[in-house]
């Protein structure tokens, strides 16, 4: 505990010092998503419907991630539009995966855990996996926007009189970059935390296809999928809907900056 406590004073000391007041923003934003996570969990055990817990805490954990996170409202405004439209549409991929691969529960590895505890605890565990499973790819999602809105904002800042279809061409170009590092960020993250599961699996001479309907290792990799789809998603329309809007304001702000003049 003393360990985890220092640590969070470094994080928070070294934010401070490299981000200034969006590194203090963007610590508190850590927090307030630590504490909504706790209390959704408190929310599923007092029985609370956890389709509407979902629905209610998807916005409100992106407003926390992205608003909290940047420093610039159009951007903010930008990837929080297109990081929710991304998200309702990767629920609704996810429900339908989690149904057909019935991965969710306990298996087999956690018996020895369960042992002498209730087997039927009142929650329903697909629904419970659809929400761990969205609340997974929301910081992936919302990562991939606000770097796809501050880098064409940046261009369209220092460029005033790019075209919607050159902004769209180098968002196209901030993608494959942007899909290239979130991609093997997202993997080397699976496999680094399930790194001591694999060796177990190795260890243990399970096969392949042991492997592959093992719940542990389908519902990780069902999470990275979910991610990478997201983000795949999400480069697309944030590129679409910024330079969309920026073309939409391009000509109101000349007319007036002329009526000025």
């Amino acid at each position: 505990m003393s360990t985890l406590f220092a640590l969070i004073v470094v994080l928070a000391i070294l934010m401070t010092i490299v981000g200034g007041e969006t590194g203090i923003r963007s610590f508190f934003s850590v927090l307030i998503n630590t504490i909504l996570l706790i209390l959704v969990a408190m929310l599923i055990s007092w029985g609370i419907n956890i389709a509407i817990l979902t629905l209610i805490f998807i916005p409100l954990k992106l407003v926390t991630i992205i608003f909290l996170g940047t420093h610039d409202y159009t951007v903010a405004q930008n990837s929080f539009y297109s990081s929710f439209l991304v998200c309702l549409i990767i629920s609704l991929f996810i429900f339908g995966c989690q149904y057909l691969a019935q991965a969710a529960g306990l298996g087999p590895e956690a018996g020895e855990l369960l042992v002498g505890l209730s087997q039927m605890p009142g929650l329903s565990y697909p629904m419970i996996a659809v929400t761990v499973a969205i609340f997974s790819t929301l910081g992936a999602i919302a990562e991939a926007a606000v770097a796809m809105s501050s880098g064409l904002l940046e261009i369209k800042k220092h460029n005033p009189a790019i075209g919607e279809e050159e902004l769209m061409a180098s968002g196209t170009a901030i993608g494959n970059d942007v899909l290239g590092t979130a991609m093997n960020t997202i993997l080397f993250g699976m496999f680094g935390s399930f790194l001591s599961l694999f060796l177990w699996y190795f260890r243990l001479h399970y096969t392949i296809g042991e492997v592959l309907n093992e719940k542990l290792f389908v519902n990780e990799a069902l999470i990275i999928m979910y991610s990478l789809i997201g983000i795949i998603l999400t480069v697309p329309l944030s590129s679409f809907m910024l330079s969309r809007g920026m073309s939409k304001k391009g000509p109101k702000h000349e007319s007036r900056k002329s009526d000025a003049d």
